[in-house]
């Protein structure tokens, strides 16, 4: 062959040529062995002729090899590393030989191109083997037959589960959403082959869609496909084992119990069996007897792992004599309660004590009843938000729910309670009247109970017999008395005066002379009117013994005595006011107690319900 008369036209036709020939090349090794040879010939001839005719176009033409090598090397199933590198090593080696070419004498120049052809036709026979290893492994192969030898045996399935994520926990929809790579291993006897026979061959990536593959499912599957698993190859190996690692992310229903909530554990199972073969046909098999492997769990800021505990239940129905095998993993989760303790316990115990210092407010300020309002409706929005997260179930009320019900209870009665404080702080004594055992409940009793003082009063209880009752009632009415009259200045002074204007005044006898001094004739004289006081009788009442009479010497005493009844209904209204003014510190004092016993009762029942709750939960702070 004549390389020095070629020109550009040969160049193109030599790679229209090769482009041709590797379309139509066969698959077998003796038409793959030529087929690399006379690849390398036209590629070797186009960049020689490149080379010396056309300089210019060197990097186009190098580029056509490098595009029809790897058309040719993707017939050949071979992988893009393998590709993109025997290509480089292509380029490189014929441009560095025709380099050297054009330095020895002509004759010789074949003796280098066919040892680079020995050694590239080496090269490119790579990966043939597993191709003829795949055909002749599956183009007889049946998907539908079940690899046994023996069609009474079962086939041994070894069946794992290893847990990434638990991806949410939804307590209103009872879901576990995890993320779960699942782990099947069984020998199928029609994917078994020597590795001396197929160039040291071992093992195969074959998709599981080529071979027979277990139809093991999840049963409680809550998933619209309802089989969440990726489809990734199986590994077969040349004495049959099949190592199928699916992953997926599943969703599965679980039984939500909120009884502890949020105090709660969780036991969530997932149910894997064969969904057609029974166990004389599927032997399933728990591969580690810990269960889930958790080594590369991911934690969840929510909930705290405890463990993956694995079980293979065989289970026989009425219906039917063979048995049938699933292997069930229990997901065992705690629930972290330090978002719950800092977000919802934590504002309900303030809230409870914001309603326990409504008790202290005075029921003057007008904003006791409002304050207990406002809080019951902020505990309302709590209840809510608990009420928003929890299934619409009667079976079991929440640990959390019962404590925000017993805090609305208390805050509901402190409502009615200041409802009640407010009626008696404001009442009266001509709308009402207090009893005997208010008046000694309220205003004795539970004072001393609780430790009350009075201002200006000493409050003090005795406990005597019934023959001595009456004794004391007289004795405390008389300090009574005492104290109020003591306590009236202008009505002591009236009284005194009034004693004096009895003892001082002689009546006047017909004779002229004064007569004794008589209580008789006083009272006939300073009687008693229908009002209740005392002072002259009127003409009309004055009896017609003293009219003959004149009881007054002078006209001041009687402007005197008329004065004295004027002041004496003074004093009356005085007096009264007095007795209304007490009445109603009275119900004030009255208000007070009940406010401070209020106060002791609910903060009792609040660290009480707290303690309780907190004590029944099975844990409290889960960080």
């Amino acid at each position: 062959m004549m390389l020095s008369g070629v020109d550009e036209e040969h160049a193109d036709f030599s790679v229209t040529s090769k482009r041709n020939f590797v379309d139509g090349a066969h698959t077998d090794h003796v038409e793959n062995f030529h087929l690399n040879v006379v690849y390398i010939y036209f590629t070797t001839y186009s960049i020689f002729i490149t080379n010396k005719h056309k300089k210019g176009k060197v990097n186009v033409c190098w580029m056509k090899t490098l595009r029809n090598y790897i058309n040719q090397s993707k017939a050949k199933c071979l992988d893009i590393n393998t590709i993109g590198f025997l290509s480089l090593l292509n380029i490189l080696v014929v441009n560095s030989i025709f380099r050297f070419i054009q330095k020895i004498p002509k004759n010789s120049n074949w003796i280098f191109l066919l040892i680079y052809l020995n050694i590239y036709s080496t090269i490119c026979l790579a990966g043939y083997h597993e191709k003829r290893l795949l055909h002749d492994l599956l183009d007889s192969y049946n998907t539908l037959e079940r690899p046994v030898l023996n069609e009474s045996d079962p086939l041994q399935l070894s069946f794992g589960l290893t847990l990434m994520q638990i991806i949410d926990v939804d307590e209103k929809n009872q879901l576990l959403v995890t993320n779960v790579w699942l782990k099947l291993e069984w020998n199928d006897m029609n994917l078994r082959w020597n590795t001396s026979e197929y160039g040291g061959v071992k093992d195969l990536r074959i998709p599981p869609h080529r071979i027979w593959k277990p139809d093991v499912l999840m049963y409680n599957s809550a998933d619209e496909g309802f089989d969440g698993t990726y489809q990734t190859n199986v590994v077969v190996r040349n004495n049959g084992s099949c190592l199928y690692v699916p992953p997926g992310i599943f969703k599965s229903t679980c039984k939500i119990d909120i009884t502890w909530f949020p105090f709660d554990d969780q036991r969530c199972e997932m149910k894997f069996g064969s969904w057609t073969y029974d166990g004389f046909q599927l032997d399933l098999q728990l591969q580690d007897e810990t269960g889930g492997d958790i080594s590369s769990y991911v934690l969840n800021g929510e909930w705290e792992l405890l463990g993956v505990p694995g079980k293979r239940n065989e289970i026989y129905y009425n219906c039917c004599p063979e048995p049938y095998i699933d292997v069930t993993f229990a997901i065992i989760i705690r629930r972290r309660t330090l978002y719950y303790f800092f977000n919802l316990i934590i504002p309900c115990v303030l809230i409870a004590s914001m309603a326990l210092l409504g008790f202290t407010l005075p029921p003057d300020s007008g904003e006791k009843l409002s304050l207990g309002v406002t809080i019951l409706l902020s505990l309302t929005v709590f209840l809510n938000m608990v009420a928003e997260t929890m299934p619409a179930t009667s079976d079991a009320v929440p640990l959390l729910g019962t404590y925000f019900n017993c805090i609305m209870f208390m805050v509901a009665s402190s409502v009615v309670s200041t409802i009640l404080i407010l009626n008696y702080h404001h009442r009266k004594a001509d709308t009402h009247e207090m009893s005997d055992t208010i008046r000694k409940l309220f205003l004795y009793w539970l004072p001393w109970i609780l430790r009350m003082n009075r201002p200006g009063r000493l409050i003090h209880v005795e406990f005597c017999s019934a023959d001595s009752g009456s004794e004391r009632k007289h004795h405390i009415i008389s300090d009574v008395e005492l104290k109020e009259r003591s306590s009236k200045s202008l009505l002591a002074n009236v009284l005194d005066i009034d004693d004096d204007f009895r003892h001082n005044i002689r009546p006047i006898s017909p004779s002229g002379g004064t007569l004794p001094h008589n209580n008789a004739f006083y009272r006939t004289v300073y009687g008693q009117g229908d009002d209740g006081s005392i002072g002259p009788i009127g003409s009309t009442r004055m009896p017609d013994a003293v009219t003959h009479h004149t009881c007054i010497k002078t006209s001041t005493d009687y402007e005197l005595g008329l004065i004295l009844k004027e002041i004496r209904v003074i004093t009356d209204q005085l007096r009264k006011d007095d007795e209304d003014n007490d009445m109603a510190k009275d119900w004030k004092f009255a208000a007070m107690v009940v406010d401070r016993l209020c106060l002791i009762v609910f903060t009792m029942f609040t660290i009480l319900a707290t303690i309780a709750v907190l004590y029944a939960a099975p844990h409290i702070i889960v960080s």
